[in-house]
């Protein structure tokens, strides 16, 4: 059942364990684990699905943490007059608006040019490592990307 392969994405998947075991980041070093274990198994044939669903499914669960203090009552809503007349809750809700616009042209352009994906993932687990980041970057990243390739292309 175990029949380990050696690739460069193998290789890939152990650094990215090693530099989250060295920094502390569960959900690098859970990941990489648990893609390593689909490729090296026979649980590679799940890989094709998890890379077309993959996303989706992280936005959805990553949407419910951030709406479950509103759920469990952690949070409160302000009151609708607070959200038209409080500077901070209106610039909240401009970079909301402007972060997912980002992150659309993020995924816009890792499906137009997916080469650029590993240099991401890199800069992304350089992020996590070294400077105590979240890996929820590569959708802005790529946003910035976009924007900034589609400054020098026009």
């Amino acid at each position: 059942m175990f029949n380990f392969h050696f690739d460069s994405v193998a290789g890939l998947l152990l650094v990215l364990i090693a530099l989250g075991v060295i920094s502390h980041n569960n959900a690098i070093t859970i990941s990489a684990c648990v893609l390593l274990i689909m490729q090296q198994t026979a649980l590679s044939v799940y890989v094709p699905w998890i890379a077309r669903n993959g996303l989706s499914i992280g936005i959805i669960i990553l949407t419910i943490g951030v709406l479950s203090p509103l759920v469990s009552g952690k949070v409160q809503l302000p009151p609708i007059l607070e959200l038209v007349t409080n500077w901070k809750l209106i610039l909240a809700i401009v970079v909301g608006i402007f972060v997912a616009w980002l992150g659309g042209k993020g995924v816009s352009l890792m499906t137009l040019q997916p080469t650029l994906i590993t240099g991401l993932i890199i800069g992304t687990v350089i992020g996590v490592t070294f400077f105590k980041g979240i890996p929820v970057g590569p959708l802005i990243a790529a946003g910035v990307l976009a924007l900034l390739l589609n400054v020098v292309e026009h």
